[in-house]
C-alpha cells in the first residue's frame, strides 16, 4: 500500500502537471496544429517544467538545501517555488502565445498565480499541498475545455477526480501534509483556473 501511494505521489508530482495539461489541450482542441509543432511545444514545456526543476532539485539536494524532491520542510520550499514562478513566467512570455494558444496560455497564467499564492503562504510558514494544487488546476482546466468544445470526456474526468482522492490519501498516509494543507492546496489550484477561464468560456 505504501509503495502504491508513493508511486501516485511521484506520477502526479506538480512538475508533471503542466505537460499533462499541454498534452490534454492538444488532444481536446479542435484547432488544427501541425503535429511537429505540437511536439516542439510539448518538449519545450517539458524542458521548462520537468528537466530544469529536476536538475535544480539534484543540485539543491547535493548542497543539502532540500531533503527530497517532495520538499517536506516549509522553509526549504522557497527556492524551488521562486524557480517555479520564474519558469512559469518565462513560459507565458516566451513560449505560449495567447493569440495562438488562448486556453493553454490562461492555464499557465492561472498556474503562475497559484504558484505565487503558494509562495506567499510559504513566506508565512504555511505549507499548502502543491500536489493538490496541481491536480485540482488540471481537472478544472480539462472541465473548462470540455465545456468550451462540448466534448464528452466524463470517463477521463472521473479517473482524474478519483486521482484527487488518491493523491490526498497518499499525502496524508506519507505524513507529507495535514488535511488542512490539502484543502488549502486544492483551492489554490482551483480558484485561479476559475477566474481566468471566464476569458474564454
Amino acid at each position: 500500500m505504501r509503495t502504491f501511494l508513493k508511486v501516485i505521489s511521484y506520477i502526479f508530482h506538480p512538475i508533471f502537471i503542466p505537460v499533462m495539461a499541454t498534452v490534454g489541450f492538444f488532444l481536446l482542441t479542435p484547432r488544427l496544429y501541425d503535429f511537429n509543432f505540437k511536439i516542439d511545444v510539448s518538449i519545450t514545456i517539458s524542458i521548462f517544467t520537468i528537466f530544469i526543476p529536476i536538475l535544480t532539485f539534484i543540485l539543491l539536494k547535493r548542497f543539502q538545501l532540500i531533503d527530497s524532491i517532495f520538499v517536506k520542510d516549509v522553509k526549504q520550499r522557497r527556492i524551488p517555488l521562486y524557480l517555479y514562478v520564474l519558469l512559469l513566467f518565462l513560459i507565458i512570455t516566451k513560449v505560449i502565445s495567447k493569440s495562438i494558444f488562448a486556453e493553454l496560455y490562461d492555464f499557465f497564467l492561472a498556474t503562475l498565480i497559484s504558484a505565487i499564492v503558494c509562495l506567499a503562504f510559504v513566506l508565512f510558514r504555511v505549507k499548502a499541498s502543491m500536489h493538490m494544487m496541481g491536480i485540482s488546476g488540471l481537472v478544472m482546466f480539462l472541465i473548462a475545455l470540455s465545456i468550451t468544445y462540448q466534448l464528452n470526456i466524463t470517463f477521463a474526468l472521473s479517473i482524474l477526480i478519483l486521482m484527487i482522492g488518491l493523491i490526498g490519501t497518499s499525502r496524508l498516509f506519507l505524513k507529507a501534509h495535514t488535511f488542512t494543507e490539502l484543502i488549502i492546496g486544492f483551492f489554490i489550484g482551483l480558484i485561479p483556473q476559475l477566474l481566468v477561464m471566464t476569458d474564454w468560456l
